[in-house]
């Protein structure tokens, strides 16, 4: 396997470097999208191998992620349906087991043949340790109801490692103002970031297929998005991700046969977090970690939108309750494939979105959650619409 070396600069950011003993002339640079395609049939056919190699991996990698799905459900953790549950019968949990399992071995390999992975050692080994941390704390959850405190402990910790490891947003950009340096604020809103997507992730998944199809369209999107940029890091993480919870996927469907459980939801929300401050650094003004929280603004508008909703109706936040929008549309009456399939077309919305973001300034690039905030607002009053008509309460 052949991936494109690359070298960390001092703010963070991924730039490509050939080795020393080929000169910039003679280089074949490794582009999926082509944006830099150089001319002649040679460099699009490297191009064109780099990039079957890297997907046929990916390939091999979901395969992977299945073979563990399908051990998770001959040996199960079951998950007892209560007042709460969307299913009926016992159904096995702990299937995003999977998922962190291909993304571990694809890591490792990828340490081994890329020598742009190695210089990973300070920014991220520590960070995919924490998440690999976070799975297994997660995976005991899923056995043993651990308590709501000792879960946010382990995920603050995680996030802990992330900023001390200097992955840390630095800029916050405004429109028509430009990028505004947060200094100690950045720390705070970093934090904030990663726990607060952890947990929006781990929240909205209770539908059969919702959450497994975003974070592999998102992940897609994003490898896509990093590739382009020259995110080599990025990209690869982000195709690392989107192939286990590929190989995870169709175990998941509705009727389920599995559910991801919160090792794989929690695993999935800390990665992407933690991807989106990388990210971040496709650009000067750092206005780039929009783009994770773009591609999920439907799973983070949901679980934002029913916190502040619950708070203002004195519920008590932290108690389990079926009244996010997703719950409340699908106890109305639409069918949970159907529920899944909107939140897909989200993400494929806001990717669409992404590609539009890549082509602003920066001082416009952050206008572009506009339109996927118009788009949630339309998703709301639709729902309100059916629960009306369904003579439903929003409470319990």
């Amino acid at each position: 396997m052949r991936w494109r070396a690359a070298t960390w600069g001092s703010s963070g950011d991924v730039r490509s470097a050939e080795a020393s003993s080929r000169s910039r002339e003679s280089a074949v640079p490794w582009h999926p999208l082509a944006g830099q395609a150089r001319i002649g049939h040679t460099g699009a056919a490297m191009r064109l191998f780099n990039l079957a190699t890297h997907l046929g991996f990916a390939l091999l990698l979901a395969l992977l992620s299945a073979a563990v799905v399908r051990a998770m459900i001959a040996w199960p953790i079951l998950d007892h349906p209560n007042a709460r549950s969307s299913h009926a019968a016992p159904t096995p949990r702990g299937g995003g087991l999977g998922a962190v399992v291909a993304f571990v071995v694809g890591m490792l390999v990828l340490y081994q043949v890329a020598n742009f992975a190695r210089i990973a050692e300070r920014q991220f080994i520590g960070v995919i340790l924490a998440a690999v941390a976070i799975a297994a704390v997660a995976l005991v959850d899923d056995v043993r109801n651990l308590s709501a405190r000792l879960r946010l402990l382990a995920q603050l910790a995680a996030a802990l490692v992330a900023v001390a490891s200097g992955l840390v947003v630095s800029y916050l950009a405004l429109p028509w103002y430009g990028p505004v340096e947060l200094g100690w604020l950045g720390v705070a809103i970093t934090l904030f970031w990663i726990v607060g997507c952890t947990n929006a992730v781990n929240f909205m998944d209770g539908l059969d297929g919702l959450v497994g199809g975003v974070v592999v369209l998102a992940s897609a999107a994003l490898a896509a998005i990093a590739a382009y940029q020259g995110g080599w890091f990025v990209y690869a993480a982000a195709l690392f991700l989107a192939a286990g919870f590929a190989g995870f996927l169709p175990f998941n469907l509705h009727p389920a046969r599995i559910f991801m459980g919160d090792v794989g939801a929690q695993f999935a929300g800390f990665t992407l977090a933690v991807l989106s401050i990388a990210a971040s650094r496709f650009d000067a003004t750092q206005v780039s970690f929009t783009l994770v929280p773009l591609l999920l603004f439907g799973l983070l508008f949901d679980a934002g939108f029913t916190l502040l909703r619950r708070a203002a109706m004195g519920d008590k936040v932290g108690a389990g309750h079926r009244t996010h929008l997703y719950q409340m549309a699908q106890r109305s009456g639409m069918p949970v494939p159907r529920v899944a399939a909107v939140h897909w077309g989200f993400v494929i919305f806001h990717a669409a979105l992404a590609v539009l973001f890549l082509q602003l300034s920066s001082l416009l690039k952050p206008l572009v959650l506009l339109p996927a905030l118009g788009l949630q607002l339309l998703w709301l009053g639709y729902v309100v619409r059916r629960v009306r008509a369904a003579g439903l309460s929003w409470r319990g």
